[in-house]
């Protein structure tokens, strides 16, 4: 078509371009920064429709950040009713820089310091912690630890390190080292070769093998999802049947055929249409 030319399909072109900005402005007018821990975090806040219904707190994967849930967030929004909080944990995102290595405690340093800080700051006792592989396991040692999370909703969560987390991590390397891969980050991270470096250097180091968060489980008492895909990549449903097996509280799991290791991603429908149902019984206190 000559884009000089105004017709219908045209217009609803244009009106697609426009709704797709102003969402763009929207979400970026939604972004903040919060010091903790001496260290600048990026924030995104959406508002949520039901003032009755609980926070949910997204807590990302080793590679993630706030710009890389993309609209899931919004959309968990939107079905829950729920104000949502995003963040991007220090060394990812457009958060402060990573400045040296990761240590093996890197997961129990975030649940027991810098995520206890943040939520006072932004005054949310009780959340709806919402976990994805790393940020899982980070939900997982708050609530066993601290006891203050109205909720768990894991994705791909880690307990334990097994030999296929592993395998795949050092692919990971590989493609990082080989490929386009650094490029595609940089889209997400203000310092995509740190961000990386940051989470592949210590999941490949020897020490981190006896990685283990088992003892937390007992001690959580509160509700849980958790969602893992048949075809994940770096973690098996033996992850899921130790937290179902160990777990203080109820929990609920959700195995997705067709599914890797992002659930929100891969099977969006199902895991919205879950947590859905999911917090509506929270709410209902059942």
């Amino acid at each position: 078509m000559n884009p000089r030319v105004k017709g219908a399909s045209g217009k609803l072109a244009d009106r697609k371009s426009i709704e797709k900005a102003e969402s763009s402005l929207s979400a970026q007018a939604d972004l903040s920064f919060v010091t903790v821990q001496g260290r600048k975090l990026e924030v995104r806040r959406i508002p949520g429709t039901d003032r009755d219904a609980p926070t949910l707190v997204f807590l990302h994967e080793g590679l993630g950040s706030v710009s890389m849930w993309r609209d899931f967030p919004d959309e968990a929004a939107a079905a829950t009713g729920c104000a949502t909080v995003v963040y991007s944990r220090y060394g990812y995102g457009n958060s402060d820089v990573l400045h040296g290595p990761r240590a093996t405690d890197y997961m129990h340093v975030e649940a027991l310091e810098v995520l206890p800080e943040l939520l006072e700051r932004l005054a949310i006792p009780d959340p709806v912690l919402v976990g994805h592989s790393d940020g899982g396991s980070i939900a997982l040692i708050y609530a066993g630890a601290l006891s203050r999370a109205e909720a768990l909703v894991l994705m791909a969560p880690h307990v334990f390190v097994e030999d296929i987390s592993v395998k795949s991590i050092a692919e990971a390397k590989t493609a990082f080292e080989t490929t386009d891969l650094p490029q595609k980050l940089g889209r997400y991270h203000a310092d995509s070769k740190k961000t990386f470096r940051g989470w592949n250097d210590i999941w490949l180091h020897p020490d981190f093998r006896g990685w283990n968060i088992e003892e937390y489980l007992p001690r959580i008492h509160c509700p849980v999802l958790a969602i893992q895909g048949f075809d994940d990549e770096y973690g098996t449903m033996a992850q899921l049947e130790a937290i179902a097996k160990q777990a203080g509280g109820p929990v609920e799991l959700l195995r997705l055929a067709d599914c890797k290791h992002s659930p929100h991603r891969d099977q969006p429908a199902v895991v919205i249409e879950a947590m859905k149902r999911f917090v509506s019984r929270l709410n209902d206190g059942t």
